[in-house]
């Protein structure tokens, strides 16, 4: 399954839409404004809120949240032990663990689960300028988990690059 995204809308406060590759609106990406932390809500195209995206307030690295119905899904740490300074570390609440890395800033990426690779995230495929693909590879893999880990590692990626 692929995804297009378009980049420039990637800010606080900024509602977008994600499309299927035939051009459908699937995801509503629900950005909230004036709030202490930067927040957003992935939302289906009826408008129900799939799952919650937070960064966490107190923590001594930079660290997201995921939340589906109220309830912890995965939390996105960039690694710390990491000679790539674009990887980040997904840990789901089942124990599973995402590996994701590459470029991100550059939108050129990959999500990898125990070395198999889930979705990969590129503008390669793409011919339409400041937009982004989401391409999930594997069948089983959450389509609504994988945009929200791209919406944190960017999000993440981009707070690190202002503070440098």
């Amino acid at each position: 399954m692929r995804f297009l995204v378009r980049e420039r809308m990637f800010a606080v406060g900024d509602d977008y839409w994600i499309e299927d590759d035939h051009g459908r609106k699937v995801y509503l990406v629900d950005g909230k404004a004036m709030r202490l932390r930067r927040t957003f809500e992935l939302k289906d195209t009826q408008g129900q809120v799939l799952i919650d995206i937070h960064e966490k307030m107190i923590s001594l690295r930079d660290t997201m949240v995921i939340e589906r119905q109220g309830e912890r899904l995965a939390t996105i740490k960039h690694k710390r032990f990491s000679l790539l300074r674009n990887h980040y570390r997904v840990s789901l609440v089942d124990g599973t663990e995402l590996d994701v890395s590459g470029k991100i800033l550059d939108r050129e990426f990959g999500v990898d689960y125990d070395g198999e690779l889930l979705a990969q995230i590129s503008r390669r495929w793409l011919s339409v300028r400041d937009t982004y693909g989401v391409d999930v590879v594997r069948d089983d893999a959450d389509p609504a988990l994988i945009i929200a880990v791209a919406v944190c590692v960017i999000t993440m990626a981009e707070k690190e690059r202002e503070e440098d």
